[in-house]
């Protein structure tokens, strides 16, 4: 029979672990939010930055920092390279969605074999040893990474707030998300738009991918698996609630963690599709929660002799 302190840490690690699943799905979110694209080659991306970083630590023996950010400007310039020579062209010749859909699919798929043939196809870790620092709390085991994995995704999400609701730039994103069009006649630059929603999630997929590679190893078509877990929270937190994602990317860390008492780890990725099976099916926009409308407060009597 299970301990209470032995689901805890069940819950702990998995909240832990669903810090860098947090990013990714916001990313995706926020593109399709944004730029109204089902980007599968986030995947592909999530590839770059990760193999960038690697290559400058492992092989250049640079520091994490810098690494961090040669991944952020790899991923970067992936993003506004694929915005720029194939996103743009189609929306000039009017492009039918599935052409989108398919193009972003195609070209992960393509980056993912490249990868495989520069890279190699084995377990590679962006560090040393995966093993962190360690401190038990009230029996619970909490690793030094643990923290800055937690740390690291409340500030860039808190961030991501700000950009979107308090910034000037935010605002011209929610309003490109909402019409495109009508955006223009205002004056709003919408392509810019679109390249600095690629550029911020470039950036959460670049630090999700150095949280993920600090914690555990990858190969080539790691990244696939990861993108269909970001794709089910972002169906599940509705479709472009990039915050919704978020949490629904958290739910599903910790449903993957509990799912150990009942499941082989090497068929957890079966709960992935059953998932994405489920959530087309019964959740297609998203699950939403009603909230009971507040009654009128009822007016005062007048009061006598008016």
């Amino acid at each position: 029979m299970l301990d209470f302190q032995t689901l805890m840490q069940i819950f702990w690690t998995g909240l832990a672990n669903s810090s860098y699943a947090v990013l990714l799905a916001a990313a995706f979110a926020l593109v399709l939010k944004v730029v109204k694209v089902w980007n599968f080659a986030q995947a592909g991306m999530m590839g770059i930055a990760y193999y960038t970083m690697y290559a400058a630590i492992q092989k250049f023996g640079l520091p994490g920092s810098v690494a961090l950010l040669l991944g952020a400007l790899a991923a970067i310039a992936a993003a506004l390279a694929m915005e720029v020579f194939g996103l743009q062209t189609f929306r000039r010749r009017h492009s039918p969605p599935l052409t989108f859909f398919i193009f972003t699919l195609v070209l992960s798929e393509l980056v993912q074999y490249l990868l495989a043939m520069v890279a190699g196809t084995e377990p590679v870790s962006l560090a040393a040893t995966l093993m962190s620092t360690s401190h038990i709390v009230g029996g619970v085991v909490i690793s030094e990474w643990d923290l800055k994995a937690i740390g690291t995704t409340v500030v860039l999400m808190g961030l991501l707030y700000l950009v979107m609701h308090r910034s000037r730039q935010g605002q011209f994103m929610i309003a490109a998300a909402d019409n495109p069009h009508l955006s223009r006649l205002y004056g709003i630059n919408v392509r810019r738009v679109y390249a600095v929603t690629f550029v911020i999630a470039a950036i959460l997929i670049a630090v999700g991918m150095y949280l993920f590679g600090t914690r555990a190893s990858m190969v080539p078509n790691t990244p696939l698996e990861m993108m269909l877990f970001a794709v089910i929270a972002a169906l599940l937190g509705g479709m472009g609630n990039v915050f919704g994602a978020a949490i629904a990317a958290v739910f599903l860390g910790l449903l993957r963690a509990f799912s150990i008492l009942v499941i082989p780890s090497a068929w957890q990725s079966l709960i992935l599709y059953a998932l994405l099976f489920i959530t087309i099916l019964f959740f297609p926009q998203g699950v939403r929660i009603k909230r009971r409308a507040r009654k009128p407060a009822t007016a005062a009597a007048p009061a006598a002799g008016v």
